[in-house]
């Protein structure tokens, strides 16, 4: 063999042998991946997490199976700790909402989302004022009127965990509009719902996926959107109207505005090739028909980010959070 021929058989090797080793080197889950829901069952993240978990499992997207444990515990808090204590454990990821800056400002438990591995934003999620549909309010003038006229503290609020997103939202109704609630903490936003369709509380700020079957069973009625532009999803739900006919709540004079985060964070110390496992894994789910429809019957904002994209609006949000908090009085004594 010519020495030329030899050099491109050895490159030719060289290079086998380097691509075989790359292919081994990119990683992918040995054992079961832990899907952490700092919520309770029936939620907003709850149904979210649940339904990545039957997309991966549908379209066998993860050699792996992937198990959704809720560890609501301390408004969230459980699931952090549990995620902040795991690191180097690559099978374990958590799903996030807004509790990933309030639970830390309001409990004050020793953590921060820079203890974890961001991975990616899924979406954002709107927030609905809703009332049941047997009482006579059809605007947010009709809501606030009767808040106002009630005795002081009398108009129930309920909602998702205290000190939380939903409590946050209360406390900037009552600031705009001089009505004064009495906030009701439960579980999860399915309780939510079904304690306003009981007439057990007078309205709550649910999630669209948390409501969306009693809109369509007719027991709710949505009054407004907490979002500068109306939902985009045209599909009809109840009595004819779509999600994006809801007004916003500023254009019916209520001047308030609060998306929340749908995101994916791992375990401490991951590494570049794992984190980017799981940012390809939920592009892969993003792009199903069963994720399009999801977005679709939770009206969803669909905004997508990862890596320094997502870092960066963590760190803004993580601000505003702290200036909510503080201005509605919610900030542990030890922060």
């Amino acid at each position: 063999m010519k020495p030329f021929v030899l050099n491109v058989a050895l490159a030719a090797i060289v290079m086998s042998c380097a691509n075989s080793a790359a292919s081994r080197a990119a990683w992918e889950p040995v054992r079961p991946v832990e899907f952490i829901v700092p919520a309770g069952t029936g939620g907003g993240a709850d149904q979210m997490a649940r339904t990545i978990q039957g997309i991966v499992t549908k379209h066998n997207l993860m050699k792996q199976p992937m198990v959704v444990i809720n560890k609501a515990g301390g408004a969230g808090g459980e699931g952090f700790l549990d995620l902040k204590t795991s690191a180097g454990n690559p099978h374990k990821i958590i799903i996030t909402l807004s509790n990933l800056f309030t639970t830390p400002l309001a409990t004050g438990i020793p953590f921060n989302w820079k203890d974890l591995s961001p991975v990616a934003m899924l979406a954002l999620d709107e927030f609905v004022l809703w009332v049941n549909a047997e009482k006579p309010y059809n605007s947010v003038k009709d809501y606030v009127d009767a808040a106002k006229k009630a005795p002081s503290g009398s108009f129930k609020m309920g909602g998702t965990g205290s000190k939380q997103e939903d409590q946050i939202i209360t406390v900037g109704i009552e600031k705009a509009t001089d009505a004064k609630f009495t906030y009701i903490p439960y579980k999860g936003g399915g309780e939510v719902a079904v304690q306003l369709v009981g007439n057990h509380v007078d309205s709550t700020v649910n999630n669209p996926i948390e409501a969306v079957a009693q809109w369509r069973g007719g027991k709710l009625r949505p009054l407004c959107v907490f979002d500068t532009q109306p939902m985009a999803y045209d599909e009809p739900i109840a009595d004819g109207k779509a999600w994006k006919d809801i007004p916003t709540c500023a254009s019916q004079g209520l001047a308030m505005e609060y998306l929340m985060l749908r995101g994916i964070f791992m375990s401490p110390k991951a590494t570049k090739d794992q984190v980017e496992y799981y940012v390809e894994l939920f592009k892969k789910v993003r792009a199903t028909p069963e994720w399009q429809d999801f977005m679709k019957s939770g009206a969803f904002n669909t905004t997508f980010l990862a890596g320094a994209d997502y870092a960066k609006w963590i760190e803004a949000e993580e601000k505003r959070h702290e200036g909510l908090m503080k201005e509605a009085g919610f900030i542990a004594t030890a922060n």
